[in-house]
């Protein structure tokens, strides 16, 4: 693929400088019905397209890359988002289990000895 993008762009060049080197004559610009000044041979508006013409793509590329990266950007806010969502699901499910568990230890223990509840840092681990 850039083999050929290069042969392409090769053979441009190649036709460019033909045209170029065969037109001397005489030639006017016209841009919105006023001559352009300093243009004077055909060469010169052969010129004028060819710069008009890498304007042109030069735009195209950085819109080109400026849509491509606008895209990998929500692409991976997406990702971040389903990650979030997956995490909160979990710790909702961790939390209810443990509601749970909460619940059966207190109906098993008398009524009269109530088990304190002590806080739990996360990371610690109690023997």
């Amino acid at each position: 693929m850039v083999f050929l993008g290069l042969l392409l762009v090769g053979a441009a060049l190649v036709v460019g400088a033909g045209v170029i080197a065969d037109n001397t004559g005489d030639a006017e610009l016209m841009v919105y019905g006023e001559a352009v000044p300093g243009v004077a041979a055909e060469w010169q508006v052969f010129m004028a397209g060819a710069v008009a013409a890498v304007v042109f793509m030069a735009g195209a590329a950085i819109a080109a890359v400026g849509v491509r990266r606008a895209v990998g950007l929500r692409r991976e806010l997406r990702e971040l988002r389903d990650e979030h969502a997956e995490s909160i699901q979990a710790l909702e499910q961790e939390k209810r289990r443990l509601e749970r568990e909460l619940a059966m230890a207190r109906r098993n223990v008398p009524s009269q000895q109530q088990v304190p509840v002590v806080p739990v840092q996360a990371g610690v681990r109690r023997p």
